[in-house]
């Protein structure tokens, strides 16, 4: 069996990695989601262990001691982290494991895990982000702009990333990611 391929996709808030993620699963059952533990506080509708794992910061601190975690990083005041047992046993049982972490974590596993796949998801523009944003209805007007702030630098580091694909429509997003995945198995084998 092989080790399945490790696919990183990263992009600003608001630009639909969650929609994203879940089709792909939805459509493609090797593929296996990362869920990611942070210390922020859950949104509306978001559950433990499916969207992030939930923990005190002081539990992610004591992750970060015992050297638990593939990447972490802070974003807007909180913290982010991926355990790395859970993306290798994923691996090791020939599953393509989907990591969905910014930027500062993708630089680490770029370093770590040089032969990932990176994909950064970017809006067809700012304008449209911003929409998307105020559509969510979940963040106040101040974190909103802290996060727009972040997303401009984010936009600015895409071009390190393998594929960049605008989410301009999520099927047709949908369908150019799950190209990109198979290619990528292909040359694998």
């Amino acid at each position: 069996m092989n080790r399945g391929l490790l696919i990183v996709i990263s992009g600003p808030s608001g630009v639909g990695k969650d929609t994203i993620i879940a089709r792909l699963l939805e459509l493609d059952s090797k593929l296996l989601y990362s869920v990611s533990f942070t210390t922020r506080a859950p949104r509306p509708g978001e559950i433990d262990g499916v969207n992030y794992s939930f923990v005190t910061k002081e539990r992610f601190e004591q992750l970060v001691a015992e050297g638990a975690f593939l990447e972490h990083a802070t974003y807007h005041g909180n913290l982010y982290g991926t355990l790395r047992e859970r993306v290798e046993g994923g691996r090791a049982a020939g599953r393509d494991v989907v990591m969905k972490i910014e930027v500062n974590g993708a630089e680490q596993v770029m370093q770590r895990e040089p032969e990932a796949m990176f994909i950064f998801i970017q809006p067809p523009s700012i304008e449209e982000l911003v929409r998307r944003q105020l559509a969510r209805n979940s963040e106040s007007v101040e974190e909103m702009a802290s996060r727009l702030k972040i997303a401009e630098s984010e936009l600015e580091f895409a071009k390190h990333y393998d594929k960049v694909v605008t989410n301009d429509e999520l099927q047709r997003t949908v369908g150019e990611l799950l190209e990109i995945i198979r290619e990528a198995r292909a040359r694998q084998t």
